[in-house]
């Protein structure tokens, strides 16, 4: 990054987001133990960084504890993480699990892994946090993510769907999405400035036909040919209009006999919706949360 500024612009940016994503969807309450996953990537580094910040800011009390799995991928850089977790003072825990083996043996050659390697994952980390007794589990998926997930869902799953900020899994744990505001451009910048020791994931970093990279690549040129496209996008997942969906059954539970005109439905304008996730990202926000106190905002 070129100046101190800079990163002082996008520090504020990425802190917004943040803050009105938790805001917005309750994700932390007074007491909560939280479970921080942490890859080794810029996304799980850069929220692990956020939230300690907020926590020595926030008006509840929350504690971290950070938990990476070692997966048994060749070449792991296991030493470089716990070095850096070490330095910094973190309550850290290191799970070694040997997937890598369990994936490369039932996934056949030429196939992504991704599917699987995640499920073993999400279950080392739900188990994880029960053992910790945690009360929430963070993850560090991000506005693009959502973004990505939601196009995937469409295309290849039939499902109008994307990812929720916070969630409730079927053994209980509450799932939290700090990021979810925050911009992928934003956390790479963030990432690189502060240095953080990235690890690899050749596991899947190999694997260049991931249905993701692709999808994420169509967004990303559609960004560069018609500036601010993702956040009309994100927009669109905050303005919902159930009755123009094609879900008979959404329309049973909800009553409906026939659709209304937009004048009519009482939802905000495109306009007024993109201004709003523009201000998440930086401009001051109006959250109740963020205003009852300032060392709750935009961190500076």
């Amino acid at each position: 990054m070129e100046s101190s500024t800079a990163l002082h612009s996008v520090e504020r940016r990425l802190t917004r987001g943040l803050s009105r994503a938790i805001t917005d969807f309750g994700m932390i309450a007074d007491g909560d133990r939280i479970m921080v996953c942490v890859s080794g990537g810029k996304d799980s580094y850069t929220m692990l960084h956020l939230l300690r910040d907020l926590s020595r800011r926030a008006p509840v009390r929350f504690e971290l504890v950070v938990v990476n799995v070692d997966q048994g991928h060749p070449g792991y850089p296991a030493d470089r993480l716990r070095t850096y977790m070490r330095e910094e003072a973190y309550d850290f825990r290191m799970i070694e699990e040997d997937t890598y083996s369990i994936v490369t043996e039932k996934i056949p050659a030429g196939k992504t892994y991704c599917s699987l390697c995640s499920r073993l994952r999400r279950g080392i980390l739900y188990r994880a946090a029960r053992e910790l007794g945690c009360t929430k589990i963070a993850l560090g998926h991000h506005r693009d993510d959502i973004l990505q997930t939601l196009l995937l869902n469409m295309f290849f799953a039939g499902q109008l769907s994307a990812m929720p900020p916070k969630l409730v899994s079927d053994e209980g744990h509450v799932v939290i999405r700090p990021l979810a505001y925050c911009a992928e451009e934003d956390i790479a910048a963030y990432a690189k400035a502060k240095m953080f020791p990235i690890l690899p994931c050749d596991l899947c970093g190999s694997q260049d036909n991931l249905q993701r990279k692709i999808v994420g690549g169509m967004i990303d040129e559609l960004e560069r040919t018609h500036p601010g496209i993702k956040n009309v996008m994100f927009a669109s997942l905050q303005n919902v209009r159930p009755s123009h969906l094609l879900d008979k059954e959404l329309w049973r539970k909800l009553g409906l006999e026939a659709a209304r005109d937009t004048e009519e439905s009482g939802l905000l304008t495109t306009a007024r919706l993109v201004r709003g996730v523009a201000a998440a990202a930086g401009a001051p926000s109006p959250s109740a949360f963020a205003e009852s106190s300032p060392a709750y905002g935009d961190g500076g």
